[in-house]
C-alpha cells in the first residue's frame, strides 16, 4: 500500500455505516487501516458492518444514532472520545429526505428534511472540527447530491433545498478551518442503488430508464463507487483539497440536458 493512502492509526466516524455508501466507505477505510465508529439507526446492518470490519483486523465500535438530533449526537462524540481519544475523519453520509410537490409538501416535512440533511450535519461537523482543530489536522466528507447544484424537479423541492446548504455548508466550513489543518469536502452522488432507491425503481419500473438516460456512462452507480474517493479524502494523498465539490455521476453533470448519449445496455442484473 501507497503511504499516501495509508491510514493506520487513524480514527474514522462514519454515520449510515449499516448500509449503501456508509458501508462501503466503512469497509475501504478499514482496509486502508482506520479503526471506526460506526452510526446508523439499523442495528442489524450496524452490528454487520462492525463484524466486516473487525474480520478486517480492525477496531469497530457500532453506536446507535438519530443524526437529526443533537442530543442524540453529542453522547456519540462522548464515546468516541472515551474509545478512541482522537478522530482524522468524518464522512456525514445518513440522512433522508422527504418527497413532496412544492404546493403540497407539509412544512413539518421540510422541517425534518432540514433536520435529517443540514441541522444534525452541521452538529456532526462541530463536534468533530472542535476535536480536529485542538489535532491541527483532520477531514470532514459531506455526502450530498447533485441536486445540492441542480434542479431535480420530481418532488424533490425539500431535498434539493437542504442538499443546497450542505454544500454551503462545505465551502464555509472547508474556508474557516482550513488554517487550523481541517479539510471540508462533498461528494455529490447521482443515483445510486441503495435500498431507498431501489424501492423506488420497484414501485415505478420506468424511474430506471428515466435516470439512465441523464447518465453517459450508462448505468446506476454502485456503493462500491464512493470507496476511492472515501478513502484520498481521508488520506494524507488529498492534504491539498479542501472546499471541493466532486461529482460522483457517471458523467450526469457534465452532459447537457439536451445532448444525445451514445446507448450502450449496462445494466446490471
Amino acid at each position: 500500500m501507497s503511504a499516501l493512502f495509508d491510514l493506520t492509526g487513524r480514527v474514522a466516524l462514519v454515520s449510515g455505516a449499516a448500509s449503501g455508501m456508509g458501508r462501503a466507505m466503512s469497509l475501504a477505510l478499514a482496509d486502508h487501516g482506520s479503526d471506526l465508529m460506526l452510526a446508523d439507526l439499523n442495528e442489524v446492518g450496524l452490528q454487520q458492518t462492525a463484524e466486516a470490519v473487525r474480520a478486517k483486523g480492525r477496531k469497530a465500535v457500532p453506536i446507535i444514532c438519530n443524526v437529526s438530533q443533537p442530543e442524540s449526537i453529542r453522547p456519540m462524540f462522548a464515546t468516541l472520545d472515551r474509545e478512541f481519544g482522537r478522530i482524522d475523519f468524518l464522512a456525514n453520509v445518513a440522512g433522508e429526505g422527504i418527497l413532496g410537490k412544492p404546493e403540497e409538501i407539509p412544512l413539518a416535512d421540510v422541517e425534518q428534511t432540514w433536520r435529517n440533511l443540514v441541522f444534525g450535519r452541521f452538529c456532526m461537523c462541530q463536534e468533530a472540527g472542535r476535536r480536529m482543530i485542538t489535532a491541527g489536522r483532520g477531514s470532514i466528507v459531506n455526502i450530498g447530491s447533485l441536486a445540492s447544484i441542480t434542479a431535480m424537479g420530481r418532488s424533490h423541492i425539500a431535498y434539493s433545498m437542504a442538499m443546497g446548504a450542505v454544500v454551503q455548508m462545505t465551502r464555509e466550513l472547508s474556508t474557516e478551518w482550513a488554517a487550523h489543518g481541517v479539510r471540508v469536502n462533498a461528494i455529490l452522488p447521482a443515483q445510486v442503488l441503495n435500498p431507498s432507491l431501489e424501492k423506488r425503481i420497484a414501485e415505478d419500473p420506468t424511474l430506471q430508464d428515466r435516470f439512465l438516460r441523464g447518465i453517459p456512462a450508462g448505468r446506476l452507480g454502485h456503493p462500491n463507487d464512493i470507496q476511492g474517493l472515501a478513502v484520498l479524502l481521508a488520506s494524507d494523498a488529498s492534504s491539498w483539497i479542501t472546499g471541493a465539490l466532486i461529482p460522483m455521476d457517471g458523467g450526469n453533470l457534465a452532459m447537457n440536458g439536451g445532448a444525445t448519449r451514445r446507448y450502450v445496455d449496462k445494466t446490471v442484473t
